[in-house]
């Protein structure tokens, strides 16, 4: 790890453990991050994002041993998919561990949470520094285009955080910047597909 990525690693969590949103690469695209426990922050990222509170936002970690502090009961087969899938999955789970201290807005009317374990080096680097789960949405206004690169993110969103990451903005469009897969898993192991 360079310095400077160890830098900027460093002064995403202190932003983040002073309660502020972040602007970070991940596994998929850039995302609108924040401490996934802080109500408040949480918060920010709605209004940032322009959203109805109403809709989840996905959750963040870095490892497994994350996951299985954030998550209540994981089926079994969540470990097989987490390690043979070809896209970054997010799997929405049927509870969270009431110990994680999920801030409430992350979740739906029915109490389910969505994580990803990111496979990403700057966004797991980060995750486990801050040993937390992390928000992760994508860094743009709700129902405006995806921003595929650092460098296709709207100014408004630019100046609306309070951190913007330095790690991978010289990088162009990849050939597939697309969300995560997201699949619901029930504890009994029942699946299904909800965004492809």
């Amino acid at each position: 790890m360079t310095p400077e990525y160890a830098s900027d690693i460093k002064q995403a969590v202190d932003v983040l453990r002073r309660g502020g949103v972040i602007l970070y690469p991940t596994d998929t695209v850039w995302g609108l991050g924040c401490d996934a426990t802080d109500s408040e922050a949480v918060k920010k990222i709605f209004a940032i994002k322009k959203r109805a509170d109403a809709k989840a936002l996905i959750t963040l970690v870095g490892s497994l041993a994350q996951l299985e502090r954030t998550v209540d009961c994981i089926p079994e087969v969540a470990y097989q998919l987490i390690e043979y899938a070809e896209r970054p999955t997010t799997i929405v789970y049927d509870h969270p561990d009431t110990r994680a201290g999920i801030a409430p807005e992350l979740l739906p009317e029915e109490g389910t949470i969505g994580v990803r374990v990111t496979a990403e080096e700057f966004s797991a680097e980060l995750c486990k520094a801050f040993r937390k789960p992390l928000v992760s949405t994508s860094a743009n206004i709700s129902g405006q285009p995806t921003p595929r690169c650092y460098t296709e993110i709207s100014p408004e969103i630019l100046e609306a955080v309070d951190y913007v990451c330095l790690s991978r903005r010289d990088e162009k469009p990849g050939t597939d910047t697309r969300p995560s897969v997201v699949m619901r898993l029930s504890e009994n192991g029942l699946f299904k597909i909800l965004r492809y």
